[in-house]
């Protein structure tokens, strides 16, 4: 058994119709998140990542470029007490959904 299926998880459809209570979190590097994200994340790098820089939401939609960084940082989130939810496929995914980029 995989650690993401461990995580609870969303597709890119659930994260971008996402309420204005749940926080889209990018988890990816600088360089990364310049070059396309998904209108409305919030950008913090996963070696950056601490529960303080977390911006207040209901819930955290986590997001790297595949799953694998954002299922990780899902695991940790969740053992932290936080309600988050790995985007399965990540940015990939997303992009494929045909969801917009910014």
């Amino acid at each position: 058994m995989s650690i993401f299926s461990r995580v609870p998880t969303v597709d890119p459809s659930e994260a971008h119709d996402r309420g204005d209570d749940v926080v889209l979190l990018d988890v990816r590097e600088p360089a990364e998140w310049a070059s396309g994200h998904a209108p409305g994340a919030v950008h913090i790098p996963l070696g950056e990542l601490t529960i303080e820089a977390l911006p207040e939401g209901e819930a955290v939609y986590v997001i790297c470029r595949s799953g694998n960084r954002s299922g990780s940082a899902t695991k940790a989130l969740v053992g932290a007490g936080i309600d988050a939810f790995n985007v399965a496929g990540g940015m990939i995914a997303w992009q494929r959904s045909g969801l917009p980029v910014v």
